[in-house]
């Protein structure tokens, strides 16, 4: 014979002191839990977000980033006049040479001096990326010291709003507006002109990235093939989304690995909790227990019982830590990027992310009420009904 679901429920009401102190402890561990996997979700999110499908890079073959390639302008030209390159209205290639260098910036938050990605680019890379938007001044002038600032790393950083000075290299740049770049890593970026910055950064006649639009997304294979076989280059070419995406591993990798190692610790924790809990529940119905057994309820449907309840219980805490979870949604942090430098991203809380919060609060109320709901089992009903 089986117990009813609302018997379980109906004791959870009747002792809901008790009841309440489980769920607040599980839900706090699920809240940390979900909030360290949304940081997580949100870096990748943002790298993820970094470019187009229809794009592809080119960077230097055994390089980790941009900032560790560099190949020369007659090469790169040799890959932009190529016929798989899309073209733009007026017949020009829609390809982006890039030049990246690391600037020092003092973060809003403790004034701590923190390396941020600037970025060389000609006013094709406003056509090759077109999610770029400026929201406030406006964008640089060909030839002259002058820069736009991606929104993100201009919230995080101090001294990089409009019509301020930054110094990059030992050159002063002007910073006249800030851009969106719809969340991707590119709003943790420094824009500015290639053609001044070249010869300002001593680094004239070269990039270390060449960004195009592909007039077929399909011929990027043998188009990189075609690269990697020419003894001239010792490039590579990538789908741009894949290799931004490709740049999160390491340190999406160590966000997930600090979200479980704390969760873990912090659920050990939550398990004894609810194992106390659910012992202080066993103690308080004993004669009850005994009264259900010498009823015909067989050992199993006592211990699925007490399970039960101690599911209902962790449930419960995991959903409301889950809600509790959504408040740091879309909150700003920052983290090691690309280039070695900061990248600022929001807490992202995916579908995923709840249910992996779900699973792991289910996963503390078993095991910390299966130990409990044996003891109940087990209880000789001749002693259980002689309990006080």
């Amino acid at each position: 014979m089986t117990l009813p679901i609302s018997y379980n429920i109906r004791n959870l009401f009747v002792r809901w002191k008790v009841t309440l102190l489980a769920i607040f402890g599980i839900g706090l561990v699920v809240i940390v839990f979900v909030v360290l996997l949304s940081m997580a979700s949100g870096f990748r999110f943002a790298l993820r977000a970094t470019g187009s499908p229809q794009n592809a890079i080119v960077t230097q073959q055994g390089s980790t980033s941009e900032l560790t390639s560099a190949f020369t302008t007659e090469q790169a030209t040799m890959i932009a006049v190529d016929s798989r390159v899309a073209r733009a209205k007026d017949g020009t290639p829609l390809a982006s040479p890039e030049m990246v260098v690391i600037a020092n910036a003092p973060r809003r938050s403790d004034g701590i001096a923190t390396n941020v990605t600037v970025r060389g680019v000609t006013p094709k890379a406003f056509e090759v990326r077109n999610n770029i938007n400026i929201v406030e001044g406006r964008n640089f002038r060909a030839g002259l010291y002058e820069i736009i600032v991606g929104k993100r790393i201009q919230e995080r950083m101090r001294g990089l709003e409009v019509g301020s000075k930054m110094r990059v290299m030992k050159r002063d740049f002007e910073i006249v507006g800030a851009f969106t770049a719809e969340g991707s890593s590119f709003e943790s970026e420094i824009w500015g002109d290639l053609d001044a910055m070249g010869p300002a950064f001593n680094r004239a006649g070269g990039q270390n990235s060449l960004t195009i639009r592909l007039a077929d997304p399909k011929a990027l294979d043998r188009f990189n093939a075609d690269i990697k076989a020419n003894p001239q280059f010792q490039l590579e070419m990538k789908q741009e989304r894949r290799y931004y995406e490709d740049q999160a591993g390491p340190t999406a990798a160590a966000l997930l690995g600090l979200a479980i190692f704390v969760s873990v610790v912090m659920g050990i924790g939550a398990v004894f909790g609810a194992m106390n809990t659910m012992y202080a529940i066993v103690a308080a119905r004993t004669r009850e227990i005994g009264t259900l057994r010498a009823l015909g309820f067989s050992r199993f449907s006592i211990l699925f019982a007490f399970v039960l309840e101690a599911i209902f219980l962790a449930l419960t805490g995991g959903l409301l830590g889950c809600l509790l979870a959504f408040t740091m949604n879309g909150v700003v942090a920052g983290a090691g990027g690309p280039n070695f430098s900061e990248m600022a991203f929001a807490f992202h809380i995916t579908s995923r992310d709840i249910l992996n919060g779900l699973i792991f609060a289910v996963t503390m109320g078993i095991i910390g009420g299966l130990l409990p709901a044996f003891r109940a089992a087990k209880l000789p009903i001749t002693s259980a009904l002689r309990e006080a």
